[in-house]
């Protein structure tokens, strides 16, 4: 009996591959994204480690890096595959924001904001930079796949509001992010034991802008409990396993709260005296709480969220020969330089043999003529 042509293979796969997809006997490998963004040593890398279940000590995130996990959903099926994106450096590389997300990736994407609440000047700039970046560059792939697809991009618009009730109150007063989103705010054990009118702020705020943007808010510390919690939170994203249901809105205890289940009554209005509530002039809610929020914790200089350490001077990412030759390019590097006082080159070089090549050198001669009487 001759055996199957390469097309008769081919045709076969195809239709495999329908039957799963048409919720048939085959069994479909999903694959989902999620993208971990926020305060610069924040936590990121040890809540992935965490999540993924790899007891290694956390490095610093250097630009953006990737790590993948996989799960079986059952004997004798392929495993689902979650893949992990952190983006390093705090605010400072907000331009690669829009590398991992893109046109194919979109529609099994999540975002995982974590803010380091033991800074909390720093913490709104954080917040609204990230989140403003990757808002405007999500806005403009679902437009651009409007046009390919219209019927795409408006199951991704119902999707926003997917964890918000028909009926809920706060309907008409927040807009979701495009995207699920997950805000965590790490390092609760130096938080805790902030001024209790400080914590009230921050809690408040944290919660206004969570429930907002249709995100989910919780609090992590060193604690393993808050861990799990939070690897749960983070597998829900990542391989669709059943959401929590607990709930946690007291200030003095580390908040808990899934996308969809606060309100802004509960939350009530920002924490200032409605004489200085009016003396602020604001457009919008959310530019309302900022201007609270900024008038207890006033931001740092923006020139603080710039990387200024060099990544290739890190000890962690040595290359012994690499770093050799690197050297000697400093060292040639610093040893030409321009007099001030007569506009003069000067080479000096005290190392190895080596030979020094100039090539497209331009040189201007000034003749000056003397006249004598």
């Amino acid at each position: 009996m001759p055996s199957d042509t390469l097309w008769e293979i081919a045709k076969a796969e195809v239709e495999k591959r329908e039957i799963s997809e048409n919720g048939g006997d085959g069994a479909e490998v999903c694959e989902k994204s999620v993208f971990f963004i926020g305060s610069k040593n924040g936590g990121k890398t040890t809540i992935i480690l965490r999540c993924l279940d790899r007891d290694e000590p956390p490095k610093p995130t250097l630009a953006l890096e990737y790590t993948y996990g996989r799960r079986a959903k059952g004997h004798n099926t392929p495993k689902d595959i979650a893949h992990f994106w952190e983006l390093g450096g705090g605010t400072s590389l907000l331009d690669l924001i829009s590398i991992p997300i893109t046109n194919e990736s979109l529609r099994t994407f999540s975002l995982v904001l974590v803010l380091d609440l033991s800074k909390p000047n720093d913490l709104w700039p954080t917040m609204e930079s990230l989140l403003q970046v990757t808002k405007a560059h999500v806005d403009k792939l679902i437009m651009k796949l409007g046009k390919t697809s219209t019927k795409a991009a408006s199951e991704m618009r119902q999707k926003m509001w997917s964890n918000m009730q028909k009926d809920h109150p706060d309907r008409e007063l927040i807009d979701p992010f495009p995207i699920p989103l997950v805000i965590i705010g790490s390092k609760y054990d130096i938080f805790q034991d902030f001024d209790s009118e400080k914590r009230k702020i921050i809690c408040k705020t944290l919660r206004f802008v969570s429930h907002y943007y249709g995100a989910s808010l919780m609090f992590a510390s060193k604690s393993e409990a808050l861990l799990l919690k939070i690897r749960g939170v983070i597998n829900q994203l990542a391989f669709g396993i059943d959401k929590s249901k607990s709930i946690s809105v007291d200030q003095n205890k580390p908040l808990f709260i899934p996308a969809g289940l606060d309100s802004l009554s509960q939350i009530g209005s920002p924490p200032l005296s409605e004489n200085e509530i009016g003396k602020l002039h604001a457009q919008t809610p959310m530019e309302l709480w900022k201007k609270v929020y900024e008038k207890v914790f006033p931001p740092k200089s923006a020139n603080t969220s710039k990387e200024t350490r060099d990544p290739a001077r890190d000890p962690q990412y040595a290359e012994s020969e690499v770093d050799e030759m690197r050297a000697q390019k400093d060292q040639i590097q610093d040893s030409v330089f321009l007099s001030e006082s007569d506009n003069s080159l000067y080479f000096t070089y005290s190392g190895q043999s080596n030979t020094l090549e100039i090539r497209d050198l331009n040189y201007q001669v000034r003749v000056q003529v003397n006249t004598f009487a």
